[in-house]
Formats: structure tokens, C-alpha cells, sequence
């Protein structure tokens, strides 16, 4: 299985998630991140991203007469390089964001049935703005927004950061205005050929 088809589940992309900030977790832990799955699906679900070598086990000890595994993420591993990315078809692009909308709703859904939870104090925001870009704006706004999330991206967790989950989603909304085609320019000899092949054009 290949990284997109093993990312390409709403659990999965959660552990992926839970783990971030080369955070260390046992699979108890990672089930009380992921309340609403069953203990044997997120059990099932970190063997698969352990199997692919996205998860790492980073320690173990035994707990019970059990091995209980501590697991880090290979963040390396858990990327869609840009020749994967060239691959995938319009079809596949619906199948990955229909599994990243429902990874959301999940993870949204989970917020808000914590005891406490408080979007407002949280400064939850899910707005949607229309903007108009040509190619080259595009391009710059993407950039920016880049060179934003990446300053914040490898913070690491600590006492006074709770973990949030951000996804942009750009795509454009209307059919893109495309110029026709210009003719391609005659020479005058080329001119004068066509008109004697087609007599009678000349004068109209």
C-alpha cells in the first residue's frame, strides 16, 4: 500500500495528526486522543502506519505482563511527494478530499463533545471568503500562507501549547477565462496565394 492509500482513511490521518511535534505516544494514549473510535480500530490502524514504517516505536516496556510500545511519527514517511501528487487523478482528488472533510468533522466533532469545550474563548474559525486571483496573485498567496504554517510547523508540544489542526483548502470556483487563440500572423506572398485560390473574396 502506498502513502496516499494508507493516508487515504479519517483514522488514520488522525494519528498522523496526534502525533505531530515528534510527540511520543503509547496506543492507550492515542486511543484517549481518538474518543470517539474504538480501542480495536486505533489499534489496528497504528499497526498499519507501524507496518509502512510511518510510525517508529521509540520504546517499550512491559505493563501487566503486556509490551506496552511507545511510537513516534517518521515525518518523512507520512508525505505525498510532488511526483505522487502529479499522479493522481481527478477521480483519486475527490476520494482524498471527501477522507480529508471527514477527518475534520471527526476531529471537530470530538472538540465539541469535550466537557468545557468553547469555541469562542478557543477562537475556533471555520469562515469562507471568495477571492478573486489572477495566476501570478495565486501563486504569491500561496506562498505567503506557506511561509506562515512552516515558522509553526515543527514547534515542538509544550506546557503552554495545545495542539490545533489547520487546513487550508484553495481551489478555484469558477471556469478559468481563457483567451482565444490568436491567428498566426500571414505573409503578405501567403496572402495574395490564398486570395488568387479564392477568387471573388478579394473585393468583399
Amino acid at each position: 500500500m502506498d502513502t496516499v492509500d494508507l493516508l487515504l482513511h479519517p483514522v488514520r490521518l488522525r494519528l498522523v495528526h496526534a502525533l505531530s511535534g515528534d510527540r511520543a505516544l503509547t496506543t492507550s494514549q492515542m486511543c484517549a486522543l481518538l474518543p470517539d473510535v474504538s480501542k480495536a480500530t486505533v489499534y489496528r490502524h497504528v499497526g498499519s502506519l507501524a507496518d509502512a514504517g510511518i510510525l517508529d516505536v521509540a520504546d517499550e516496556q512491559r505493563v501487566r505482563g503486556a509490551v506496552e510500545r511507545t511510537y513516534r511519527l517518521r515525518r518523512e514517511r507520512a508525505v505525498v511527494d510532488a511526483e505522487a501528487a502529479a499522479r493522481v487523478t481527478p477521480d483519486e482528488h475527490r476520494r482524498i478530499f471527501a477522507v480529508a472533510t471527514a477527518t475534520l468533522l471527526a476531529e471537530f466533532g470530538a472538540y465539541l463533545d469535550r466537557e468545557g469545550a468553547d469555541p469562542v474563548a478557543d477562537q475556533v474559525g471555520y469562515r469562507q471568503h471568495a477571492i478573486w486571483l489572477s495566476p501570478a496573485e495565486r501563486a504569491e498567496l500561496i506562498g505567503e500562507l506557506r511561509s506562515v504554517l512552516v515558522r509553526r510547523i515543527g514547534n515542538a508540544p509544550a506546557p503552554d501549547r495545545v495542539r490545533h489542526l489547520i487546513s487550508p483548502i484553495l481551489f478555484p470556483a469558477e471556469e478559468p477565462v481563457r483567451e482565444p487563440a490568436e491567428e498566426p500572423l500571414r505573409e503578405p506572398a501567403e496572402e495574395s496565394a490564398q486570395e488568387s485560390a479564392n477568387p471573388g473574396t478579394a473585393g468583399r
